[in-house]
């Protein structure tokens, strides 16, 4: 263990670093982990960075249906905040729940 690395590893623990309870996948020894950086103290190695294939899931597309159905949630929303009268707002309430279990029916249906 050099007198270097112990005293990087002695400022990382100060500034907030902490142990790492899995040794150094090339010497077993202590490691020290901060902001996702680990070194080791014994060897001063860091563990390779591999990259992580992330798999990207495309949604699928739209239907005509459900962009139209989706407009007119947005026209109701938008009179619902206008709306004062409380009769209104409740049926204007019952035709966007409706809205939004078809659109909800059409997703599952994909």
């Amino acid at each position: 263990m050099s007198k270097d690395l112990t005293k990087k590893a002695a400022e990382m623990l100060l500034k907030g670093a902490t142990l790492l309870s899995e040794p150094c996948p090339y010497c077993s020894g202590v490691r020290v982990m901060k902001e996702g950086h680990a070194l080791c103290i014994n060897c001063g190695r860091e563990p390779e960075k591999k990259e992580i294939p992330v798999e990207i899931k495309q949604q699928p597309e739209k239907t005509v249906l459900e962009t139209m159905l989706e407009q007119k949630m947005l026209e109701l929303s938008k009179e619902l905040e206008q709306e004062k009268s409380h009769e209104k707002q409740q049926e204007i309430l019952k035709s966007i729940n409706s809205l939004i279990e078809t659109i909800g029916k059409l997703k599952n249906k994909q």
